[in-house]
């Protein structure tokens, strides 16, 4: 992944994923590659068949907006897609994308709020989905919820991980996407680099999701769990941007009130309830 050619690659990826049926194309026949043909994309798009070419060659970096979308309907790629699709095609000044390691610190603030939450479990990530502070509720629902772990990796290499999930199929699938999102452009940064190329390696799950180029933002979701302590638990997720900060973001677990769920979360608070200062004290750097 040298981000070389990050827009050819995104057209390539997407364009296997279109049935000739789903465009109003005849399927059937001999295909050598899955998808659709440059040229039926082409003519889709009512671009030339060359123009579409020197696109995913990477020889035209600069086409308007207008045919991307076009290509994008095509493509059938949504509003998120679409967008990646557009930002793929902008040139952006390397400086702009890496801000000075100040921005990178989790806030004091920001500690001592999630501190003050005993019954919601939160912490807080960067854009590589490395943990930086975690407090210790967020550490009991799941021991790689703490400072120094990178979740993904965890949710994809941990063992314990997959048998805490019980939509780690959804949420592997999510977690790819939005850290295809959350790269845009920058492919070529070497954090990312590194992170794609170990678990490309060692998971082949994570290497067929990254293929696909799916894209989508970090929004809210609910978790299915299952935890080792105390059982089932369905927890929804809220996912907060923290201004200031180079990419840095909230999440922040609740039960609806009331529920089994509810009842579960503060039992294990209770089993869980630290001796000290809670561990969103202990932040670590962002690498």
């Amino acid at each position: 992944m040298d981000g070389s050619n990050a827009l050819g690659e995104f057209l390539r990826a997407r364009r296997a994923l279109v049935r000739p049926e789903d465009v109003g194309l005849p399927g059937g026949g001999l295909r050598r590659v899955p998808g659709l043909r440059r040229e039926e994309v082409a003519m889709l798009a009512g671009i030339s068949s060359d123009y579409y070419l020197r696109l995913e060659q990477g020889r035209d970096r600069n086409p308007s907006v207008q045919v991307l979308e076009a290509i994008a309907r095509v493509l059938r790629l949504d509003a998120d897609a679409t967008a990646h699709l557009v930002s793929l095609a902008q040139d952006r000044p390397a400086t702009a994308l890496r801000p000075g390691p100040r921005a990178r610190q989790v806030p004091q603030s920001l500690l001592q709020l999630i501190d003050g939450w005993p019954r919601n479990p939160a912490y807080v990530q960067n854009r590589y989905a490395d943990c930086l502070a975690a407090n210790a509720l967020a550490t009991a629902l799941t021991p790689n919820y703490r400072p120094g772990v990178n979740v993904l990796r965890a949710v994809f290499l941990d063992p314990a991980e997959r048998e805490l999930r019980r939509d780690w199929a959804d949420l592997t699938e999510e977690g790819v996407a939005v850290l295809r999102s959350e790269a845009g452009a920058d492919a070529a940064d070497p954090r990312l680099r590194d992170l794609v190329g170990e678990l490309s390696l060692r998971s082949e799950r994570f290497r067929t999701l990254w293929a696909r180029h799916e894209v989508r933002p970090r929004r809210g979701r609910i978790s299915h769990l299952t935890h080792p302590q105390v059982g089932d638990l369905e927890l929804h997720s809220d996912k907060l941007s923290v201004d200031g900060t180079d990419g840095l973001t909230l999440v922040v677990f609740h039960a609806v009130p009331g529920s089994r769920s509810a009842e579960l979360l503060d039992i294990l608070g209770s089993l869980s309830a630290p001796t000290g200062e809670a561990a969103a004290a202990e932040r670590v750097e962002d690498p």
